[in-house]
């Protein structure tokens, strides 16, 4: 008997170990589809999101502000060196950085996340190996490349896009808007077949609820020299996204800036460090109405981010291509209610298609459900308030 006691003793545990083993297996093999974000969607307070990008704003401005070289008649094109030297150059870059994008270096890196800065060893490569911008935005809207776009062609995107994976939910439905100064945008977004609203390009307002607000911008698209014919200029595009976000209260809206990137093919470096600083304060306007409302208020986050870099040096700034390296490198920023206050990240080896993850995990959906190829979010970008060991999936 005492044998056959110390027998069923020893049998039970090898059951109790395998059961352990098991579960450590299966734990493992779940954990891609939750590792995103560990945070119960329920628990998140993240309900709307506000995503930016900034046509060809290289890294190198962002984390270390304007390149003196750079500040100069021939080299830069820039028509008063003076002037453009006081505004925002200064010996220190940590300085020179905040001269530039101030709401990003007072607000996002001390309240939210950074990445992108090769000083610290955190790099953000766009993987479509074209670096301009239709395959960028499709990369990073849809979370993965696609080598079969080649161009900047006026073509509907055959991909399916973040923002028509959400907007084909109930809870998104007739709530995602786009305004962009590209005139490609819609078709990008495949405007379309997704339905979602999207203003571009010299495009005139038909939303402005006030009338004479609604006439005073439309004639002022209408007016302004139309130095672009494929892009308005972005002050417009602005204009209009804050009049559809104060009176529509999208879910989700994207707004889509691109003068740095016209001015730098231009050959006007002076013109990009300004259009560089006004998209600061544009992002700082959208934040601190997003403060200031009680629809958006503690509910929004806010993501930010490029399609492409540019080359270096007094040549290649004005450029982007395959050809030219420093054009895979890119930065992305973002500041919300679920996002820990941890600034700069380092260490880091990211790629661009991780911003749709991003979006909708912020949102409380995991998009790599939808296809094998979508790149998982950026990790640590949303709090976890999750008790015990075990996380709760976000949804499909």
């Amino acid at each position: 008997m005492i044998g056959l006691a110390k027998k069923m003793r020893a049998c039970l545990l090898r059951i109790s170990l395998l059961s352990r083993l098991v579960a450590v297996l299966v734990s493992i093999l779940i954990w891609p589809s939750v590792a995103c974000c560990s945070c119960a969607a329920d628990e998140q307070q993240t309900q709307y999101v506000l995503l930016v990008t900034i046509d060809g704003m290289r890294p190198e401005e962002l984390f270390t502000g304007a390149d003196n070289r750079l500040i100069d008649k021939e080299i830069g094109g820039v028509y008063n060196p003076p002037r453009i030297r006081e505004t925002y150059w200064h010996e220190d870059p940590l300085v020179r950085r905040e001269r530039l994008m101030p709401f990003i270096w007072s607000v996002v890196a001390k309240e939210g996340q950074l990445y992108g800065s090769a000083l610290d060893d955190c790099q953000v490569l766009v993987e479509n190996g074209k670096y301009f911008s239709y395959p960028g935005y499709q990369e990073l809207l849809c979370g993965f490349p696609d080598k079969s776009i080649a161009s900047n062609d006026k073509v509907n995107n055959k991909n399916k896009t973040v923002l028509e994976w959400l907007h084909e939910k109930p809870d998104f439905s007739g709530k995602v808007a786009s305004f962009a100064s590209w005139d490609v945008v819609p078709y990008i977004i495949n405007a379309p077949r997704s339905g979602i609203y999207v203003n571009a390009g010299w495009q005139e307002f038909d939303h402005v609820e006030n009338s004479e607000r609604r006439e005073f911008l439309n004639r002022s698209v209408r007016e302004t020299p139309h130095l672009w014919e494929y892009a308005r200029f972005d002050n417009l595009t602005f204009a209009g996204a804050m009049e559809y976000l104060q009176s529509q209260h999208p879910r989700i809206l994207y707004l889509s800036l691109d003068e740095p990137d016209d001015w730098c093919h231009s050959g006007r470096y002076d013109l990009y460090l300004e259009s560089s600083r006004r998209c600061d304060d544009y992002l700082r306007e959208l934040w601190e109405f997003a403060q200031n409302s009680p629809v958006y208020r503690g509910k929004t986050s806010l993501v930010v981010t490029v399609d492409h870099g540019r080359g270096h040096g007094r040549e290649g700034w004005k450029n982007h291509s395959a050809e030219l390296p420093g054009s895979e490198q890119i930065w992305i920023a973002v500041l919300g209610p679920d996002t820990p206050a941890t600034g700069v990240q380092s260490g880091c080896n990211l790629s661009q298609g991780q911003v749709a993850t991003t979006i909708a995990a912020l949102l409380g959906y995991d998009l790599t459900t939808a296809d094998s190829k979508i790149a998982p979010c950026l990790p640590d970008v949303i709090r976890s308030e999750a008790k015990g060991s075990q996380s709760t999936p976000v949804k499909d």
